[in-house]
């Protein structure tokens, strides 16, 4: 175990001194998506992970901005918004996925936005999508598909089987099995039936994947193993010639703060590993979220545990209640100042300094060397 850290610390080393030249155009991309992992809780999450500020992993990045989250039409977003922006160039309204403002919430839709993962399509590219929840939620939906009403989650699943640009993404794997069957069903149709006739099995875990198979959909019920996720789409994906495009996200609100701070610090740990696997000199990292969140750090000491008294007051009160500890205050609610983005890799050198969430997508079509739609 110690050799294979020092590999992967020698590896990650030579990987980030070499950097790209500028103006260097990336082959792939990767967009990590911490799901309510703001500045406060990217914050807390080093202290809570290793005792110490600016620890993690993506806080080590040399190109840092702040983007603003704000929709078309509130100051605070949802993951649907919020992650329309990123993978489109426009803002829209809170739950509309991948249409432009013109959309009413589940009343009417607006023009369809084409999305960074179809314009990879359009090109050849190689496309994968993960999450530790569900796969047509509003994160990952909003790469490949488009909706009045993030609701809709069974509606959106479908859109894999009839893509807009090239064959579609590629590779789809997620938490959210129950509810896409159990939607599917309720509008009278038969997923597997659909799946068989577009050749394209869901398989029920990533381990069930056969090793053949290059453009798999995996449906789960226990996402807690994101890493496995992740590796499982990215081996398939570096075996494309033309390049590859891949978001993964894992979710890291802190009603709990005890589970979303475990899973940032989680998924710092998986994005050292993936950088540590794969040619900075032709690959862009992005980390960023798509709003931020209640949590707050009002108190605390170094040498005691972040979360220390958090045991204590789950005895006593309620999981909606806002938690107060010594060095903590969380609320539930999503909230509207700017989200940290950060990047290395080709392109990497766009992030800086205050900017909208449209520009994310500028900087990512950037890279690749495209240029958006008129």
């Amino acid at each position: 175990m110690q050799l294979s850290r020092i590999v992967l610390a020698l590896a990650l080393a030579t990987a980030l001194n070499a950097a790209p030249k500028p103006g260097k155009r990336a082959k792939n991309v990767i967009v990590f998506l911490a799901d309510a992992g703001g500045v406060p809780t990217v914050s807390a999450a080093s202290l809570h992970g290793y005792g110490e500020p600016q620890k993690l992993f993506v806080q080590s990045w040399p190109h840092v901005g702040l983007s603003d989250t704000s929709t078309a039409s509130s100051w605070v977003t949802d993951s649907a918004a919020g992650m329309t922006a990123i993978v489109t160039g426009q803002k829209t309204h809170n739950g509309v996925i991948s249409m432009d403002a013109s959309t009413v919430r589940g009343k009417q839709d607006g023009k369809s936005l084409k999305t960074l993962l179809e314009y990879a399509e359009e090109r050849g590219l190689s496309t994968g999508v993960v999450s530790n929840v569900s796969i047509a939620d509003a994160t990952p939906a909003a790469c490949y598909g488009h909706a009045n009403d993030r609701g809709k989650q069974a509606e959106l699943y479908q859109q894999i089987f009839t893509p807009k640009f090239g064959d579609g993404v590629d590779i789809v794997i997620g938490g959210g099995r129950k509810k896409i069957y159990d939607d599917t069903k309720k509008l009278g149709k038969d997923l597997d039936a659909m799946a068989a006739e577009h050749k394209r099995p869901i398989y029920a875990s990533v381990g069930a994947i056969p090793a053949s198979e290059m453009r798999p959909l995996a449906l789960l019920d226990d996402t807690a193993d994101v890493p496995a996720m992740a590796f499982a789409a990215l081996d398939r994906l570096k075996k494309s010639k033309k390049g590859y495009f891949l978001m993964v996200e894992w979710d890291a609100h802190t009603d709990n703060p005890e589970k979303g701070l475990n899973n940032l610090v989680n998924f710092d740990k998986l994005i050292r590993e993936i950088a540590g696997k794969v040619d900075l000199r032709d690959t862009l990292l992005v980390f960023t979220a798509d709003h931020s969140f209640e949590l707050r750090n009002v108190g605390g000491k170094r040498g005691e545990p972040l979360l220390k008294g958090f045991d204590e007051w789950q005895k006593t009160h309620q999981a909606r209640e806002v938690v107060t500890i010594p060095a903590l205050r969380v609320g539930h609610s999503h909230t509207g100042e700017e989200v940290l983005a950060t990047a290395m890799g080709p392109g990497a050198e766009r992030v800086k300094g205050f900017f909208p969430n449209t520009h994310l997508f500028q900087v990512l079509l950037g890279a690749y060397g495209w240029r958006a739609d008129k």
